[in-house]
């Protein structure tokens, strides 16, 4: 039988495959969250159901939003340390407070899951990497995307050898909420950041090249802006060339809907020596235009990704193993981040600063 021809059940791979869950059932962890908005929100609603870990303190600027998110609440970070045992904390503010904030949690020994982008700029990303390699503290960056099932999935079809040695792919990522007097209704700050749509959407897919493909050896970037209220890009276009001469094109935009709609907000393409390997928008997968895997999870955010990443933060802590996105492993993500924007004003091709 042809590979193309061989199709799985959605839940046909256990979590443990996935490298999500322990064999070990050691005590609930007690964690804290800084950060109650819009995707703290969904963060906390992934922990309420996960069975390993609990928040019970929250702290935000809005003591409301705090009251409505845990047992125990407060506006200022450094209280709500001190007041409580914790195990960790989850930060899940916007990335010009992540160093501080990173900062106050080490020196109080207590191990991060922080939110993407890592920080607002290369110096303050190297300046946490540095942190958390002279403490020894774990320091997680929260990177949802590679935690998604189908990227799981197809993952585990490219290390298995199905389209042979992979030599190129075609990641896009889009969504219909950036044009217009009031652009993402979601998080309205976002049309304010002067750089915007590589920073904080692209990096998913760059993230992912990386989970593939490995290290990212040069940048070519091109970048625009349509919607003239904005301060930041929302169109965008990376040629990436990696380690094992695997080159390939990340391309987004804040118009359209993908076609079909989905949660994966985009299809990934890659193609090898035996054929080609595609998720589409809605998650599923196909082999060769085969399907081979098709998603069914409606729970959580993007695949209950979120609840996956966590559960993965957790798992580490217990067992005391290196997150797939620690500071030091996520780092040369943060640094292609960079790169690209400084390739797009120089246009030229860069190596990230790693």
């Amino acid at each position: 039988m042809r590979p193309e021809h061989i199709t799985l059940r959605n839940n046909s791979l256990t979590a443990r495959a996935h490298g999500i869950v322990s064999d070990v059932n050691p005590r609930k962890l007690r964690g804290a969250i800084v950060g109650c908005g819009y995707f703290g929100q969904i963060q906390l609603e992934a922990w309420r159901r996960m069975d390993c870990a609990e928040i019970i303190a929250a702290c935000d600027a809005d003591i409301a939003r705090a009251t409505a998110s845990a047992e125990h609440a407060y506006t200022d970070p450094l209280e709500m340390l001190t007041r409580h045992k914790l195990d960790f904390v989850d930060i899940a503010t916007r990335p010009d407070t992540h160093l501080s904030l990173v900062q106050l949690c080490v020196d109080n020994g207590l191990p991060v899951i922080v939110q993407k982008p890592m920080a607002p700029n290369l110096a303050e990303a190297s300046e946490m990497l540095r942190l958390a390699q002279t403490t020894g503290i774990p320091v997680m960056v929260h990177e949802n995307w590679r935690w998604q099932p189908w990227h799981r999935e197809m993952k585990l079809r490219l290390d298995a050898g199905v389209i042979g040695k992979p030599f190129g792919y075609h990641f896009t990522m889009m969504n219909n909420d950036g044009l217009g007097p009031s652009p993402y209704p979601n998080q309205p700050y976002f049309s304010a950041m002067p750089k915007l749509l590589i920073f904080e959407s692209l990096v998913h897919p760059v993230d992912l090249t990386r989970f593939y493909f490995g290290e990212i050896r040069k940048v070519f970037a091109v970048k625009r802006r349509r919607n003239p209220l904005i301060a930041g890009e929302d169109r965008a276009l990376l040629v990436l060339s990696h380690d094992g001469d695997v080159d390939g094109v990340v391309e987004g935009q804040r118009y359209l809907q993908p076609e079909p709609p989905g949660p994966a907000m985009g299809h990934s393409l890659i193609e090898g020596e035996l054929g080609r390997l595609v998720t589409l928008a809605n998650g599923d997968l196909l082999l060769n235009g085969h399907l081979i895997w098709q998603n069914q999870t409606t729970l959580g955010y993007k695949g209950d990704s979120v609840r996956a990443t966590q559960e993965h933060f957790i798992s580490c802590l217990n067992e005391g193993k290196e997150f797939e996105s620690s500071a030091a492993r996520y780092f040369g993500t943060f640094a292609a981040v960079d790169a690209a924007y400084l390739s797009a004003d120089q246009e030229r091709a860069l190596a990230p600063q790693v």
